[in-house]
This record gives structure tokens, C-alpha cells and sequence, in this order.
């Protein structure tokens, strides 16, 4: 391979740190009216597989599955067809759409809405919020794992602390501090909802999840997905799974999202109204993985800014919730089913995550049961 003058001079490092320095994120370097991403935005792996998946015409052959709640309450056998469904959906896909879960349609388009006018802040107003201090109640920034991963997103954040201790009122950004005061009332109560249905479908009693606190952290992110002027080159959010019980995801019409199944990238159209729902690496971790986190991506397009709006279920980085020990659950192990996963602090698998980034390695791979042995 024959080096060129600009792989010489090619300093990750130094480009990620002027990035980061701009505090302006992705919509900033658009401002400036770049017409090639620059190279740490370029996605090497992606690329590769582009060039290799024979499978680009199969997609449509699947689709994730969807849990209707609006007959939850008709009768019990209703009630339990919902969980039947449910229980297919966590251990076959780790992803599932809900629909008729009960939040206004005008809340959840008011929530993109002001989702993206933070975003489209001028850079003055959004400077106070950026932060490499994933601590905050308040933190905006460009990709967490910016000075680790292999490859930068195209995507810029807002993540916003939301539970047990959320910020004061005032601490949010005024532009969509009342939408999402008011949103994260309600994916509360979707979320305890969810984790009663998923405890029924484990075969356990309603309150099992809900007592283990695994509804107790709250974190809710903004994703921006600026237009990409090459979109073929990057990804939005790298192949990964999410570090949480569970997330619970609002999207535009933009499109992009696509979850790994049965080694294929499947799409999650955008569906007006519905909830995109999917099982983490904490939820995975405590059901012995009979509840699978599976990979997903988003892709980077040039039709315009994306914005999603996540609900993670999730322990926090800065032990709100005092270090809470999670290992398998008891009741979901046998002598034919013996635990797989070490126990961890809640935090832990936070942190790890953090700290090693986007980098293709399954992050519950570090807690497995013969991975503890080996590195002792």
C-alpha cells in the first residue's frame, strides 16, 4: 500500500481535538459550508461492508415485529396474548414497534419539534451545554466516544438526566424544557407499564423488573443527524447495542434506523405515532440472555436533518442510584441454565462502554462468566 502526502500527515488526534474545540459539533462544520467530511468522519468499516453484503435485496423479507397495546385492558386473555407477543418479540429480535401506547401524537411531534429547534440554535446558545462531563444533568455534545472510536458519527447530541434526581427546570434549555418536562412524565409511565409486561413475559410476577429498580434511571437523548454531503462515506450511530434494561425511541420521517437480524441490516420505517422499543445489554445481562440486545445502526443520508429523541433505561455514570449490584436473575436459572454473565455494578456497564467506545466488540463479552475467569 502506497502512502499518500495527507495519510502522512493525517493526525486522528489532533483533528478530533480542533473538532471538539469548535464545540459547534456537526451542524457546525455545515455551517461552514463543507461540501467532503472530513476524514475522521469516515467510516472504513462501513465502507468495507457495502462492498461485501450480498444481502442488500433480502431486507424486505423482514420486518420488526408490533405490540398493539390498545386492548391490554379488554380482558386477561388479551392481556396475556400482548405478553405472548411481547416475550417473541425480546427473545427472537431484541426490537419491537409500539403502537397505541397511550402518549398524544401531538406531544411526540411537539417533542421532534423542539428537538430540532435546539439544534438549530445558533452555536452561541447551545455553547453553555457542551460538555465532555457525561455526570451533567445537562450535557451537549458529538458522539460520546468521540477520542475512542474507530470512526466519528455524523450526529450531534442532547442528553438530558431525567430520573431519579432530574434537573431543576431551569437547568434544561428553554426552547424545549416544557416538551420534555412533559414527555418524560409520561415515558415514565409507559416505561413501568413495559417492565410489568416484560416480567410477565419471564414468567415472573409483574412488579419483579420494577422492584429490581430497572425503571428507576432515566436518561433522554436527542440525536441530530445533520444532511450528510456524503453519506456513503459515514454512518449517523456505528453498528452497536445499547447499555440499559431498555430503550424506547421517537422518530421522525427522515428514516435510517436498521437492526441486525439473522445477518441482516432490516430497516425500522418510521410509523406516525408509534414507539420504537428494544432490550439492552443490562436487560440481556439479568434475563441470562433469554432477552437479546442486538446491534442496530443509523445511516447518514443527504435528504435532510434526522432527529430521534431515546428513552434510556439505564443506569447513570455518577452512582445516583448507589451502585446497585445486577447479576443474572435467580429465578431464570437452572441446572440445564447456569449463568453466563458475572455480576456488575449498575454503573458498570456504563462506563465501560464509555470507555471503549463504539469499536465492534459485543460489550457483554467483557462480562461473561469465562471472561472474568480469564482475566483473573
Amino acid at each position: 500500500m502506497v502512502l499518500t502526502k495527507e495519510d502522512v500527515e493525517y493526525d486522528r488526534q489532533k483533528e478530533l481535538a480542533e473538532f471538539d474545540a469548535t464545540k459547534t459539533g456537526v451542524k457546525g462544520l455545515l455551517e461552514k459550508g463543507i461540501e467532503k467530511i472530513p476524514r475522521i468522519f469516515i467510516n472504513e468499516q462501513f465502507i468495507l461492508e457495502k462492498k461485501t453484503d450480498n444481502n442488500l435485496s433480502k431486507r424486505s423479507e423482514f420486518s420488526i415485529p408490533i405490540i398493539d397495546l390498545g386492548c391490554l385492558n379488554n380482558d386477561a386473555s388479551a392481556r396475556g396474548r400482548i405478553v405472548e407477543h411481547l416475550r417473541h418479540a425480546c427473545e427472537e429480535w431484541g426490537f419491537f414497534q409500539i403502537v397505541n401506547h397511550g402518549i398524544p401524537v401531538t406531544l411526540l411531534n411537539d417533542v421532534l419539534k423542539v428537538s430540532k429547534e435546539f439544534h438549530e440554535l445558533d452555536a452561541d446558545e447551545k455553547k453553555p451545554y457542551y460538555s465532555r462531563d457525561f455526570t451533567k444533568k445537562v450535557v451537549y455534545h458529538s458522539n460520546f466516544d468521540l477520542h475512542s472510536a474507530k470512526a466519528t458519527n455524523w450526529r450531534d447530541t442532547l442528553d438530558l438526566m431525567m430520573g431519579p434526581d432530574p434537573p431543576q427546570p431551569e437547568e434544561l434549555p428553554p426552547i424545549c424544557r416544557d416538551a420534555m418536562m412533559e414527555y418524560s412524565s409520561k415515558i415514565k409511565q409507559l416505561g413501568k407499564l413495559l417492565f410489568e409486561l416484560m416480567s410477565e413475559a419471564l414468567g415472573l410476577k409483574p412488579n419483579h423488573l420494577h422492584d429490581m429498580d430497572c425503571e428507576e434511571s432515566v436518561l433522554v437523548v436527542t440525536n441530530y443527524y445533520p444532511e450528510c454531503p456524503q453519506p456513503d462515506l459515514t454512518l449517523g450511530f456505528s453498528n452497536h447495542t445499547d447499555t440499559g434494561f431498555v430503550t424506547l425511541l421517537l422518530q421522525d420521517q427522515i428514516g435510517g434506523l436498521q437492526v441486525l437480524h439473522k445477518d441482516q441490516w432490516v430497516d425500522v420505517p418510521p410509523s406516525p405515532g408509534a414507539l420504537v422499543a428494544n432490550v439492552g445489554d443490562h436487560m440481556q445481562l439479568i434475563t441470562n440472555a433469554k432477552f437479546k440486545s442486538v446491534y442496530h445502526r443509523v445511516l447518514a443520508n443527504n435528504v435532510g436533518a434526522r432527529i430521534s429523541v431515546a428513552c434510556f433505561y439505564r443506569m447513570h455514570m455518577d452512582h445516583t442510584c448507589g451502585s446497585k449490584i445486577y447479576g443474572p436473575i435467580k429465578e431464570l436459572l437452572s441446572e440445564d441454565n447456569p449463568p453466563i454473565y458475572r455480576d456488575a455494578a449498575g454503573e458498570e456497564l456504563v462506563k465501560y462502554q464509555y470507555s471503549k467506545g463504539m469499536d465492534g466488540t459485543p460489550l457483554l463479552s467483557h462480562f461473561e462468566l469465562k471472561a472474568s475467569c480469564a482475566d483473573n
